[in-house]
């Protein structure tokens, strides 16, 4: 993996932000960082998302006609491995160079750890034992990585130790609330 890459899952875990979007941003600020190509979803008036290919951003309002409010993104770090050089946007691209089909989980955590950026194993009770969740509590960045392979569960193109996604933010409360019901 390039050097570039890598510092792409680096800055995200650590920061919390995505080439300085936070997950709170509105669609406008999210266009501004990640650019103006890519897909917009919704299910309902009052949901919505933007598939930017590697990276979705979520959002949320209470009625039709109000605000946009941020709710989280996703880092779908599994597509890579469909080898489909679509996904990485030019900004991304421009940024941060070639991304390569996987990322092993224990890279990342080294060099997060280098960095000072420490990562806590917290209970993933609904889909054990296949994935494993890890933490980041300053940026509030949750790391879903593959663990073991299960027929129609995971991906037959990623291997045991690959990241599957990373998304933000995991808050305090929903890893209590995982503690509890992994208890």
């Amino acid at each position: 993996m390039t050097p570039y890459s890598l510092a792409f899952y680096v800055n995200v875990v650590s920061t919390g932000t995505l080439l300085g979007a936070r997950p709170t941003d509105t669609p406008e600020r999210v266009t501004k960082a990640m650019g103006s190509r890519f897909g917009e979803n919704s299910f309902d008036p009052r949901s919505m998302w933007r598939d930017y290919g590697l990276v979705e951003f979520f959002w949320q309002r209470a009625e039709a006609g109000e605000p946009w409010v941020g709710h989280h993104f996703t880092v779908q770090v599994h597509r890579l491995a469909h080898r489909d050089r679509t996904l990485i946007s030019e900004t991304l691209r421009e940024r941060y160079g070639r991304f390569t089909p996987r990322l092993r989980f224990e890279k990342l955590r080294r060099l997060l750890e280098r960095r000072g950026v420490p990562l806590v194993e917290v209970p993933d009770p609904a889909n054990a034992p296949y994935y494993r969740v890890f933490w980041q509590p300053e940026s509030r960045v949750a790391v879903t990585v593959i663990a073991g392979y299960g027929e129609y569960t995971t991906p037959d193109n990623l291997r045991v130790g690959d990241v599957y996604s990373i998304i933000a933010p995991m808050t305090d409360a929903e890893v209590e609330w995982r503690k509890a019901q992994g208890a």
